[in-house]
């Protein structure tokens, strides 16, 4: 399941909301169930989740999604289900009934297949035929004011798995390379630390800090790092305080998200881990649901045990918005205390 919580874009008709779901999501949805909360006919919030196999009883899932969406006080919300109708229809009626249940209006359910969509709650043909109605999202006013404020729908979600995916082919050869040359750095690091300094903890440290000021520099000078410093970067990364002082200097602004995209896309396998859990984080601030999810997704599928990542997780499929981190990171979220001060039990 994926969440977004997205610039507000006003829509006054289905074909409105139908053209504003993919710039809410950051990809054109297939074989899907959104949920669009709404305050007034105000767009605040889409949550979108895979059909359910035809086998599989939808009700669970579809309380879960109704759960997220009353969690980001919603007065009503609309649902609309993409693919036939056969998957589409059971999908959408659990998801009503559980809007329903939570005490939400639902002000519409909606049925998109092959460029038509139907209302399930609709019977007038002048505005609803049976046979569907055309749409096309492309000439709506929702999707020129969606582009216009700087919002991107993806063809699809495989789109977005590669923009997080690492890259191949010989750029990798020259990664894994200077990856080698980053371990025999760090190793000289340690070795040339004073003997005051246990394991060499406060020069990594400070290498670490280094590291993340120049790359978040170089960032906003629209410069990209080199092999070498990304290697040198991921592999300081793995150490706790440098890895928790990142976090610190993380927003949702684009820079951010771009940095550690690129670095993500760089690392070798084994170092993924910080970098990934830091575009999750910087894109769930952005209200980027979509991209954190496929950040989680490729971190946790290489290193499931890693605590940064599960939390976000956790955050995302419960559908805490990131509203409840106002003030980062001088102000925690409910229950999550600042990085430098998190328990240290288990694999971060």
């Amino acid at each position: 399941m994926t969440s977004t919580d997205r610039p507000q874009l006003a829509v006054r008709s289905p074909a409105d909301l139908i053209a504003a779901v993919p710039y809410l999501l950051g990809f054109h949805p297939t074989d899907s169930v959104v949920a669009v909360a709404l305050l007034g006919r105000q767009i605040i919030f889409a949550a979108r989740a895979d059909l359910p196999d035809p086998s599989t009883d939808p009700v669970e899932r579809a309380r879960h999604l109704a759960g997220v969406i009353r969690r980001q006080g919603a007065e009503a919300a609309t649902v609309v289900g993409y693919g036939p109708p056969d998957r589409v229809t059971p999908s959408v009626d659990a998801v009503r009934a559980a809007l329903t249940g939570a005490g939400l209006e639902v002000l519409d359910a909606l049925r998109v297949t092959d460029g038509r969509w139907w209302s399930y709650l609709c019977t007038e043909p002048d505005c609803c035929p049976p046979e569907g109605r055309r749409y096309d999202p492309a000439a709506n006013q929702v999707s020129a004011s969606a582009v216009f404020a700087g919002q991107v729908a993806l063809p699809d979600r495989a789109a977005l798995v590669a923009q997080v995916s690492p890259v191949e082919g010989p750029s990798r050869d020259a990664l894994h390379a200077a990856a080698v040359r980053a371990e025999g750095r760090l190793v000289d690091l340690i070795e040339h630390a004073p003997s005051s300094d246990l394991l060499g903890g406060r020069a990594v440290r400070s290498a670490g800090v280094a590291a993340v000021r120049e790359a978040q520099r170089r960032q906003r000078r629209g410069e990209r790092l080199d092999d070498d410093e990304v290697a040198w970067l991921c592999l300081l990364l793995t150490h706790l305080p440098v890895r928790d002082h990142a976090w610190e200097c993380t927003d949702g602004r684009d820079r951010d998200i771009a940095l550690w995209t690129d670095v993500l896309r760089r690392a070798e396998p084994e170092l993924t881990a910080a970098p990934g859990a830091l575009l999750a984080f910087a894109a769930w601030r952005a209200g980027q649901g979509a991209l954190a999810a496929v950040a989680l997704e490729r971190t946790l599928s290489l290193h499931p045990d890693y605590s940064l990542a599960v939390l976000l997780d956790d955050l995302l499929r419960r559908g805490v918005p990131p509203s409840e981190l106002d003030g980062w990171p001088s102000v925690g979220m409910p229950g999550v205390v600042r990085p430098r001060k998190r328990s240290r039990r288990g694999r971060r």
